[in-house]
């Protein structure tokens, strides 16, 4: 099953799920560490704060960038922009499952991992994704979170035949 963004939902998607901050200190996080976009995992490593799930493109709002990143086991999928497809969903729920670093590479776009990243997190699990031009939004996983992204999906549109 694929879900697919509608149109109707994009504005929504612009109101952040948690506390929009420009920086974060590494003490204020207790937890898993989630790190949706390359922007986001980039200024994490360089302020050495190691996610322990990061998902990535190697793409900067939508322009590739040069970053290289090392650290953990690596899982590809390719997921296409506007999209939750089924390839993605079972990478992060394996990465989940395993008990050391993940980096989840797309083929694609990783814009809505946030969404299937925040509903299967353990809770107190901290995701952290990207809010262009605002900087970056820090949820703390409870079940509130959840219950709002749970509801978000359902509204989306599903392909039965998506991948």
């Amino acid at each position: 099953m694929m879900y697919l963004l509608r149109e109707e939902q994009r504005e929504e998607l612009r109101k952040p799920l948690g506390k929009v901050v420009k920086e974060i200190k590494k003490e204020e996080l207790h937890g898993m560490i989630i790190s949706v976009g390359d922007a986001v995992t980039i200024w994490l490593d360089e302020h050495e704060i190691k996610p322990d799930i990061s998902i990535i493109d190697y793409k900067i709002e939508r322009k590739k960038h040069g970053k290289k990143f090392e650290n953990g086991n690596v899982i590809k999928v390719k997921n296409p922009a506007g999209r939750i497809t089924r390839q993605l969903w079972g990478a992060i729920k394996k990465a989940y499952e395993m008990k050391e670093k993940v980096r989840i590479e797309v083929d694609g776009e990783e814009d809505l991992a946030a969404l299937p990243a925040i509903l299967m997190a353990p809770a107190g699990a901290n995701v952290i994704y990207g809010l262009p031009s605002h900087g970056m939004v820090v949820v703390k996983v409870g079940e509130k979170e959840k219950e709002v992204v749970k509801k978000f999906i359902e509204e989306m549109e599903r392909d039965e035949n998506g991948d």
